[in-house]
């Protein structure tokens, strides 16, 4: 008979908790320590010979840290004899190094798609890729899930959608802008961003027309923030009227949370649970969570049955 065993990384607890009690699985806490010099130590403590194991780790910050555990975690299991490890990453770290971007760079979404498949996972789920070519670096099966219908079902709720736009704050994430006008019935706009460096950029030209027009600006994660309070500004000057923003991946590095703090042209920023919020984070008023546990826990249970769960978007 198969046995379906969650085990959980140190990264988002919560998050892990929840997927659990939707699927009425009990969740397996493996033994992390770390020795002085600050290696890894794991011991599985359950038995897991034959069994379909899904393994629930963001590689977010610390990423190193999270990422190394994640390895250790999954070496473990495939020396512990279990039938398939699945890696349930809600938000892939290293994603958006998914190519050349100067000489002599490195692709690391690449050599961290290698090292999982090395390690021993069988498959590998994570949520809303910066880049969907990275699915084309694995060798084994991979599925992109999307968090756009619990964002989408907080927007129906919460937002008047009547004299809303949607906006993409860079031309890559036109595709995924499309998306949710398509699902909110309304049109969209673009805002054409010019990069001076890594984690500095510099909003320019609003492409659309949003004067008057309450403006919804999604991307896929918020790192520093300066693109998005660049953007609300940007929005502000060519006359929108209120300012909204919708992420997957609250990565939040410092200033991230004092940006959206001081942001006056920003209503509101919706975020999901991937990466969790920092302690400050959660003061903030203004930033709004919704939880992916249900869709990660359908994705997981779907998996775990050999069903679709592309049919869990159609």
């Amino acid at each position: 008979m198969r046995r379906m065993v969650l085990v959980s990384g140190t990264s988002n607890p919560h998050l892990s908790k929840k997927i659990s009690e939707f699927l009425d699985v009990p969740l397996v806490n493996p033994q992390i320590r770390r020795f002085a010099n600050g290696e890894v130590y794991c011991e599985i403590e359950k038995n897991v010979r034959g069994a379909d194991v899904f393994v629930i780790q963001s590689t977010s910050a610390p990423v190193n840290e999270h990422l190394m555990e994640l390895l250790i975690i999954v070496d473990a299991l495939k020396r512990a004899s279990a039938n398939s490890i699945t890696t349930v990453v809600p938000h892939y770290g290293y994603s958006r190094q998914d190519r050349k971007s100067a000489p002599r760079t490195p692709i690391t979404a690449k050599l961290v798609a290698d090292m999982m498949t090395v390690a021993g996972a069988s498959r590998v789920v994570t949520m809303d890729l910066h880049a969907g070519q990275i699915q084309g670096f694995f060798n084994i099966p991979f599925d992109n899930i999307f968090a756009s219908p619990v964002l989408l079902e907080y927007m129906e709720k919460n937002l008047d959608r009547q004299n809303a736009i949607c906006i993409s704050p860079d031309a890559g994430g036109v595709e995924r802008v499309r998306h949710f006008a398509k699902k909110l019935s309304t049109d969209m706009a673009l805002i054409d961003k010019r990069r001076t460096g890594p984690n500095v950029a510099e909003a320019m030209n609003v492409i659309g027309d949003v004067k008057g027009k309450d403006c919804i600006i999604i991307d896929d994660m918020i790192d520093t923030a300066g693109t998005l309070v660049q953007a609300a500004k940007a929005l502000r000057k060519h006359g929108a009227n209120r300012i909204y923003a919708a992420a997957t991946h609250p990565v939040f590095s410092d200033p991230a949370i004092k940006r959206i703090s001081e942001c006056e042209e920003l209503e509101s920023v919706i975020i999901t649970d991937t990466i969790p919020l920092c302690e400050e984070g959660r003061k903030l008023s203004k930033i709004k969570v919704v939880s992916t546990a249900d869709i990660l826990a359908k994705a997981i249970h779907r998996t775990f049955n050999h069903d679709s769960v592309s049919s869990l978007f159609i």
